[in-house]
């Protein structure tokens, strides 16, 4: 079967926009085509009705493929969509299953169209098997974040650097005893959380997900929670006076290593063009669990224990919960592995 075709054409409610509108930092008709590529289309073309419309076309459409036509209509067999309509690439996917045109994606016909857009997409970037606290707090942090730095030459991969670099400095705070402290460095891994959000969000924006910045946050993300189970070890240990507190340290960064190494291969097995990881494999109760184990949550409760001077506490949970997080990856992956050979 071929891939399907993409048409592009005028507008019938005589938009006040034009084509190469910026929206989230890329033009609005590149934003279609970019999206069209991802949705599995092979070609996208773009009719013109004029020489004025052709060359803001083409000027907006540079690079991506698309073609531009002034001769006749869509091509037969083409799904056609007017210009003006935002899409992502699930409404392009729904339209090549039949779905009405007129009904799916968002119209921008006059400016004030656009901030309706622009919430529309970055609505759609949150991930459906988010923990709540993600959901109901993070993102509602990290999506106006991404909106302003989608116009900026700022990149998804340089984000992730400097969310890496504030988890980090959050996690010395632990090596030492008391609530003031303490709350300062869960609050500086709640800001690495909701700026980690970020180059996630920019990526599927602007269409510059790849596997290097997807294995890039994955890798720092889980650099920063061995930093902070191994701070709070050697504070408490410190503490304390004592050397059992390492072995849970040890434990804790163990599963980590453990867990994601198994993610991390899960991953690799998948088609280059998928998603790097969006969550564990297989389905069921046992994925469901693994999902809810892998969420930062936790990084919520480490604010409350903080609030206390208790934080170490979450590290007994830490030590047992991460190596078993691992060996529930590993029972879920070994029927995937059958499944693939």
């Amino acid at each position: 079967m071929s891939a399907p075709v993409l048409a592009l054409v005028a507008p019938a409610d005589a938009p006040s926009v034009a084509p190469d509108t910026v929206l989230l930092g890329l033009p609005l008709v590149r934003r279609t085509a970019l999206a069209a590529r991802r949705a599995g289309f092979g070609r996208v073309v773009a009719l013109s009705a004029d020489r004025e419309t052709e060359s803001r076309l083409g000027s907006a459409l540079m690079g991506t493929g698309a073609e531009i036509s002034r001769e006749g209509g869509p091509p037969g067999g083409s799904v056609a969509v007017a210009w003006n309509r935002v899409l992502t690439p699930a409404d392009l996917r729904a339209l090549t299953q039949g779905a009405d045109p007129a009904r799916v994606g968002v119209p921008v016909v006059k400016p004030p169209d656009i901030r309706r857009a622009e919430d529309s997409l970055l609505s759609s970037l949150v991930k459906p098997g988010e923990g709540f606290l993600s959901r109901a707090f993070e993102r509602k942090l990290s999506l106006p974040i991404s909106r302003r730095l989608s116009a900026t030459c700022v990149t998804p991969n340089g984000v992730t650097l400097v969310s890496a670099a504030i988890g980090l400095l959050g996690c010395l705070f632990f090596l030492l005893p008391g609530a003031l402290v303490q709350t300062a460095g869960a609050l500086l891994l709640l800001s690495h959380s909701v700026i980690d959000g970020c180059d996630g969000e920019l990526a599927r924006l602007r269409f510059e997900e790849s596997r290097f910045g997807g294995a890039l946050d994955f890798w720092t993300d889980n650099a920063v929670h061995c930093a902070l189970f191994a701070a709070l070890a050697v504070g408490w240990s410190r503490s304390a006076g004592a050397l059992w507190p390492l072995a849970l340290g040890l434990a804790a960064v163990s599963g980590v290593v453990f867990s994601a190494s198994l993610a991390f291969a899960a991953m690799k097995r998948r088609p280059p063009e998928g998603p790097l990881f969006t969550g564990v494999v297989g389905r069921g109760p046992g994925a469901r669990l693994a999902n809810a184990m892998a969420s930062r949550d936790f990084l919520y409760l480490l604010l409350a224990l903080s609030l206390f001077g208790k934080a170490n506490w979450l590290l007994v949970a830490a030590g047992g919960g991460a190596p078993a997080y691992g060996f529930l990856l590993l029972a879920l992956d070994v029927p995937q592995k059958r499944t693939t050979t």
